[in-house]
């Protein structure tokens, strides 16, 4: 047991709305620190739905993933499929929705895994990632402005995608060592089970 005392979050002494464009809202918080510190923070809120990214596998050892534009790096990269998550669907329908959407398969299995945030200092931004099996071709219109390349990678083989210029989204890398690290302990667990 600790002896330390939790911590009280910091009472808010006020919010405003400093800029906002389709996809960011910056807002400013004032903000009062048990201690009596005060000091002024600026996040970019995020949408309340959240998001999911897929890690779906078309068989049991290779991943799928997207190169996309990129437009806060002027150039396509490689990364895994993702998305918003609609008003009214949950992190599965979205995620299949989505993996339709951007790679042309449906999966009859998707299962979370974990949630990701990304600069939580500065955002409020969580991304479930679920991992996406028993693939079938299944196509739905999605939002891209042109056509997604959908290449496949053998999971094992991460640390030569991470030699790669075009791989460095940190959500999809932690995402697929997250996955590997899962799939490993269940091919592990599953002899001694007896399954």
């Amino acid at each position: 047991m600790s002896d330390k005392q939790p911590l009280r979050k910091p009472q808010v002494l006020s919010r405003q709305s400093v800029a906002r464009s389709r996809l960011f809202h910056i807002e400013s918080l004032e903000l009062r620190f048990a201690n009596g510190a005060e000091r002024t923070f600026e996040r970019l809120t995020g949408s309340d739905q959240g998001a999911v990214m897929i890690i779906a596998m078309p068989d049991p050892d290779h991943v799928l993933l997207i190169r996309e534009y990129a437009a806060g790096f002027e150039d396509y990269v490689l990364t895994l499929p993702k998305g918003l998550v609609d008003p009214g669907e949950d992190i599965v329908t979205a995620a299949n929705r989505e993996l339709m959407e951007e790679c042309g398969f449906g999966a009859r299995r998707i299962e979370p895994l974990v949630e990701l945030s990304l600069a939580p200092n500065y955002m409020r931004h969580r991304m479930q990632v679920l991992l996406a099996t028993e693939l079938y071709p299944k196509r739905l219109p999605g939002d891209e402005p042109e056509p997604l390349v959908v290449e496949t990678h053998a999971l094992e083989e991460l640390p030569a995608l991470l030699m790669r210029d075009d791989f460095h989204e940190a959500r999809a890398i932690a995402a697929l060592y997250i996955a590997r690290d899962t799939l490993r302990q269940r091919r592990y667990d599953e002899p001694r089970l007896g399954w």
